[in-house]
């Protein structure tokens, strides 16, 4: 599969560009390369679909917002799984030319569309109906974090009907055509306004859009076409999501009524806190407690890390607030883009209570000059330290 391209990049507009212009870029790219206007060309149909992938995404506040920070990661794409991340599928294919057509029904206008059919070629131009979105949270320690997983999750949901395939009817010779808008799925009404008769196409309001009625329902479903029950969804989630990051697995929420569209299921991060590494973006930050005759003589001491142990020399003379860094050792970034540091802040232990032979020894370090605060200890303390690292 190739690499998706940007979604801004797809649409030719910038990253500050407005819903308008995002509305317009895609209008613009969507009769460029409809299908009506280029019959047979399988990379028209293809670039069709890359823009109404992208617009899905940028037309929507949450998933804009998401993209903007996590990149194709933040849909899920770079995962894969399931039913494909992302609105469309990772490779366009998780919706079809009739599901685009019903999705962006504002875009298209209703039936007609820059002077193409809303319904192509074998589409019919009929609104199909889409099950709505379910939302679910996932825990992840952190070592699933780094290294990226695969959860299996039962979701209780709205499935299509077994008995009728999600139709609603209980067989082929069930249905009769719409007689409000005689099958086309839309009715059209004209209007005498101050500027004269115009004219307005919506969905029809008896057959929902489908141009046909049930004459004799699914004894099973009721003529609904779903049932309740229960889903078993393997979803892979890629290495470096955060708290509070959504992936979306298209076409595995609940089932639609009358053999629509499936909605998305949207799969939310959770964080389980580690006992000993603390994240900070994509570093983890290790608080090591030093004894003092550690932190003057120097010393070699074990670092947990999310891959176990580590071994680090600790330099005579190391001071409390000292930044230790093992590069590589962090999180990998959700984009690709490198992986963090391990972050090991060293902190000097001070017994409380010390015994009398323990005191007899430290009073006589008590005048040494080589044990006296130097100047500059003393107008350099440990925030600034760590700030002048951090700022490095």
């Amino acid at each position: 599969m190739a690499e998706k391209r940007d979604y801004y990049e797809v649409l030719g507009v910038s990253r500050d560009a407005s819903a308008e212009e995002i509305k317009k870029a895609y209008r613009k790219a969507a009769i460029k390369y409809h299908p009506d206007k280029n019959p047979g060309d399988k990379n028209a149909e293809e670039k069709f679909k890359e823009a109404a992938e992208a617009y899905d995404v940028l037309s929507n506040p949450d998933k804009k917002a998401r993209y903007d920070q996590f990149g194709h990661a933040g849909m899920g794409g770079a995962a894969g799984g399931a039913g494909g991340y992302g609105g469309f599928g990772g490779d366009f294919g998780g919706f079809t030319m009739e599901d685009i057509f019903s999705r962006f029904g504002d875009i298209f206008g209703g039936g007609r569309f820059g002077g193409f059919s809303s319904g192509g070629a074998g589409y019919g131009g009929k609104t199909v109906s889409r099950g709505s979105d379910l939302r679910v949270k996932v825990k992840l320690t952190l070592e699933e974090i780094v290294k990226g997983t695969t959860k299996k999750l039962k979701i209780k949901k709205d499935i299509k009907c077994d008995q009728c395939g999600g139709s609603g009817a209980k067989d082929s010779n069930s249905y009769a055509t719409c007689s409000t808008c005689g099958g086309s799925g839309h009715v059209t009404q004209v209007v005498n306004t101050f500027f004269g008769r115009t004219q307005t196409t919506t969905t029809c309001p008896n057959c929902g859009g489908s141009g046909k009625v049930i004459t004799n329902p699914c004894p099973k479903c009721h003529g609904n076409g779903t049932l309740k029950g229960e889903e078993v969804v393997e979803i892979n989630i890629p290495a470096g999501v955060g708290e509070g990051m959504q992936l979306s697995v298209s076409g595995k929420g609940n089932a639609a009524k009358h053999g629509g569209i499936n909605g998305d299921l949207l799969v939310v991060i959770e964080e389980e806190p580690h006992a000993e590494l603390h994240r900070e973006g994509n570093d983890l930050i290790y608080n090591l407690s030093l004894n003092v005759a550690d932190a003057i003589l120097g010393a070699s001491v074990e670092v947990p890390t999310v891959d176990g142990k580590a071994r680090i020399k600790v330099e005579p003379g190391t001071v409390a607030g000292r930044v230790l860094r093992l590069r590589g050792k962090g999180i990998p970034d959700v984009n690709g883009y490198g992986t963090g540091d391990l972050l090991v802040v060293v902190d000097i232990h001070i017994p409380a209570h010390v015994s009398p032979a323990e005191k007899e020894a430290l009073e006589k370090f008590r005048n040494s000059d080589n044990f006296k605060p130097s100047a500059t200890a003393k107008t350099k303390n440990i925030f600034e330290r760590m700030r002048n690292y951090f700022m490095s």
